[in-house]
């Protein structure tokens, strides 16, 4: 049966362009897996078994070099271009060639010879120079040998592994590291000066042998694959333990990345009838897998060719790349959100000799946007070097599912005026109150008012003593009191560093569980059931609070009585999420598969016959169904600035984007992560801080067990994961450091993480916690946050808001009662 991967066509695209056979050699390859070697100008290949083959990609002339009696089975270039060196391995004997001195030879008419570097080593099935070309590793049946690159010298043995080593890489930032991976399932870090171990892994797979291996510098991750198609990325940072970073199955990749090129390829087809695009149904995969999917190769992409001239992420976020080679095709791995960029396949081109590869070897550069690759056949002998055009590949392939009909990318930030029909202006204009008849001079006629005592009016205090002094400043201040208030006043004024580091110094520890006795405040929540948001406004001066008992109320922090309530009656269901919304103007709410914009209108004063009568009235504008959902679990906004857009999370494990001025959905995103979406943080800034415009299109999503996804909603991609914590608990949310270039996490594990935003890895690992941490916050104007610890059998904390510079807020769900509280992080108190 063919796999998912196999009949889709590559990216929808039937562009020949995209990749060429430059040329075909026709010789007796080796039985076992061999090890081919690509440069930036040069192919190496073994025919008829001993004789090496050098194919300069530039002249098209072939170099033969002889020296081999036994089938040679690894080949690997130097590192440095002057003078080109290549080293080849069979049983009995090493040899390392330089192609100059080769090239020289060969054309004033005498053999060229080598230097034989070591001999009767056993079956070779991996070498590599090292960085400075003075020392190759060479990788013979569970040894690797450190030999000298000039002279038959052993440096090293390195023994440990229990099965044949299978490849071996050097590390460039660590002095005298080394790398490798076996058929014994594990991989080893060497001190090869030194010939001690490291570090061991544990069994990484159950049943297939590691075969590849790749060292990512730029992030300092360790990527392996099997010969099931399975990747393991490792980090390699020091304090990290080389901790698994993520998995990543490829044929599941491969399937879900045909699944949106057939889905989106027909929408496009049907829609535009773009001629680029295969509308046969045989694009669409059956779902049956293949049984293996060897991982025969490991390299580094230069992938900014794609996109040197448009305006995207990629290089704005550090995103590496790199190739994965096949027995069926090649494959393009973002590391940055590990997941399929783009797929090759040979079946899918009939002028390619080579349907099944036995072996693959890449060149890292391109040059003119185009990649050499170069693979044996599986079941004849046959080499073939093909020209895959890396930007023609990419381009057909993302432009399937960029959204279509918007001549302009969406963007958090308005960009035009309201529409004469969006549903925000019908807001605002009925918002707006009409000009009193006292404007135009009009008198009004006197109504009779019953005569009431207003006992809470003052005296004009004709019957008190006259003041003497009519003014006095209260002088009485405790030198605290005076420290005090002058660092809040310069905490008000001082701008949030945009280039500090992340807050990891431990300060102080607020408590807010039921035993301490300052946080009684719950009692005036006035909620029945559990509080499920809390949300301040823009002015800092009210809160919006959702509850399981079926209401919305919006506080006063001055008040403890609710300056509006919005009933059972008005909701059929749980009120899961409550916010403002365009600077105060609106209240979104969830409620069920939908969302409500709500216009209204607050008013504290009480009329003293009817003061259990409200005088805050709200109005609904519209309400806005989430398409193919039970329940949106998640919503968005942005308060601190006029944004039209609004992002809903549903049990549907999907992600939709709403056009409030358009009054309408624009973009839906299926499968976001593998459980539903429990939060969405938007990267919002502060008012002490002051982020580049698109800067506010990234946001993140986060589901229990799946890690955080980093999105930009230009291009609706998941530009990166943030993998790392353990989520598989409980909800753990996430916040944005207000300069945006942080990440702050809970966790199962009674720790919080700080990511940097340009690296899948965490950077701090943050404990002082009994129990899980469920909830974080970054203080808006000073490198601080905050995280909430959750107590079993005791109390629940359900969340906490960004506030002001003095204030945090805590949402509870006690034995007893449910509501929240403020807390005042000076002096640690309930206010």
């Amino acid at each position: 049966m063919e796999s998912a991967g196999a009949r889709c066509s590559s990216g929808g695209s039937c562009d020949p362009d995209v990749v060429c056979e430059k040329r075909l050699f026709k010789a007796k390859l080796p039985e076992p897996l061999v090890q081919l070697a690509c440069s930036h100008h040069h192919c190496a290949f073994p025919v008829n078994g001993n004789e090496l083959c050098i194919w300069n990609t530039a002249t098209a002339q072939s170099l033969f070099l002889s020296g081999h009696h036994y089938s040679i089975s690894a080949l690997s270039f130097g590192s440095n271009i002057n003078p080109p060196l290549v080293c080849s391995a069979s049983h009995e004997r090493v040899i390392v060639w330089n192609l100059d001195e080769c090239t020289q030879k060969v054309q004033e008419g005498f053999t060229p010879h080598g230097i034989v570097i070591r001999t009767l080593l056993g079956m070779v099935l991996h070498v590599r120079f090292s960085p400075d070309d003075q020392q190759v590793a060479v990788c013979a049946g569970n040894r690797i040998y450190m030999l000298s690159a000039k002279n038959e010298t052993i440096l090293a043995k390195l023994d440990g592994h229990l099965a044949p080593v299978t490849a071996a890489e050097f590390c460039t930032w660590e002095k005298s590291m080394l790398i490798s991976v076996s058929e014994d399932r594990t991989f080893k870090v060497w001190d090869y000066s030194t010939g001690q171990l490291i570090y061991q892994s544990g069994i990484i797979t159950a049943a297939f042998p590691l075969l590849s291996l790749l060292i990512d510098e730029e992030n300092k991750q360790l990527v392996t694959g099997c010969a099931e198609g399975q990747l393991w990325i490792f980090s390699l940072i020091s304090d990290h333990n080389y901790r698994c970073v993520t998995h990543i199955n490829l044929k599941k990749e491969q399937e879900k990345f045909c699944n949106k090129v057939w889905k989106s390829g027909k929408e496009i087809g049907e829609g535009q009838n773009d001629s680029k695009v295969c509308k046969t149904d045989n694009m669409r995969p059956e779902g049956s897998v293949e049984t293996s999917l060897p991982v025969l190769l490991i390299e580094h992409c230069d992938f900014s060719v794609c996109f040197r001239n448009e305006e995207k992420m990629y290089s704005a976020l550090n995103t590496s790349y790199f190739w994965i080679g096949t027995s069926t095709g090649l494959l393009i791995i973002n590391l940055a959100n590990f997941e399929l960029e783009a797929f090759l396949s040979y079946k899918d081109y009939s002028d390619l000799s080579i349907r099944f590869a036995r072996s693959c070897a890449l060149t890292k550069k391109t040059v003119n946007g185009k990649v050499l690759c170069l693979i044996t056949s599986m079941f004849e002998d046959m080499i073939a070097v093909l020209e895959v055009n890396l930007a023609t590949l990419v381009r057909t392939q993302n432009n399937v599912f960029l959204p279509c009909g918007n001549e302009s990318s969406l963007s958090v930030i308005a960009r035009c005026s309201l529409l004469t029909n969006s549903p925000l202006l019908k807001g605002l204009k009925k918002n707006r109150k009409e000009p009193s008849s006292k404007t135009f001079g009009v008198k009004s006629t006197v109504k009779d008012k019953p005569l009431v005592f207003h006992n809470k009016i003052k005296s004009s205090g004709y019957t008190a003593a006259p003041r003497k002094t009519m003014f006095s400043p209260n002088t009485n201040l405790n030198k605290k009191e005076v420290s005090k208030w002058k660092t809040s006043c310069k905490c008000k004024s001082k701008e949030y560093p945009l280039d500090g580091d992340p807050p990891i110094k431990y300060e102080k520890q607020i408590s807010v569980t039921c035993k301490p006795t300052p946080i009684f405040c719950i009692q005036y929540s006035g909620h029945d059931g559990a509080v499920n948001s809390v949300g301040w406004s823009h002015n800092k001066k009210w809160l919006v609070s959702a509850s399981e008992d079926r209401t919305l109320r919006v506080w006063s922090v001055c008040n403890k009585e609710p300056a509006l309530i919005m009933g059972k009656e008005n909701f059929d269901k749980t009120v899961r999420f409550a916010q403002f919304y365009f600077l105060d103007t609106f209240i979104l709410l969830c409620c069920g598969a939908e969302f409500h914009l709500l216009n209204f209108h607050l008013d504290t004063t009480k009329d003293d016959l009817k003061r259990y009568k409200q005088k805050s009235v709200f109005k609904l504008v519209q309400k806005f169904p989430m398409a193919s959902t039970v329940e949106i679990t998640s919503l968005s906004a942005v308060n601190d600035f006029y944004s039209y857009i609004v992002l809903t999370a549903g049990s549907n494990r999907a992600l939709e984007v709403f056009d409030l001025n358009a009054g309408c959905s624009t973009a839906v995103i299926p499968e976001v992560h593998t459980r539903s979406v429990h939060q969405i943080y938007q990267n919002k800034g502060s008012s002490f801080s002051t982020q580049q415009p698109e800067a506010y299109n990234l946001f993140m999503t986060t589901a229990a067990g799946d890690g955080i996804k980093l999105w930009d909603l230009r291009t609706l991609r998941c530009e990166r994961r943030f993998e790392g914590h353990s989520s598989r608990c409980y909800p753990c949310g996430i916040a944005v450091s207000p300069c945006g270039r942080f990440i702050a996490s809970g966790s199962d594990d009674k720790y919080a993480y700080i990511y940097e935003m340009r690296s899948s890895t965490f950077l701090h690992k943050l404990g002082r916690h009994t129990e899980s941490v469920i909830n974080v916050t970054f203080s808006p104007s000073s490198p601080q946050w905050l995280h909430l610890e959750r107590e079993d059998g005791q109390d629940d904390l359900l969340g906490s808001c960004k506030t002001s510079v003095c204030l945090k807020l805590f949402c509870f769900k006690l034995k007893a009662k449910q509501g929240f509280c403020i807390i005042s992080c000076n002096n640690e108190s309930s206010v």
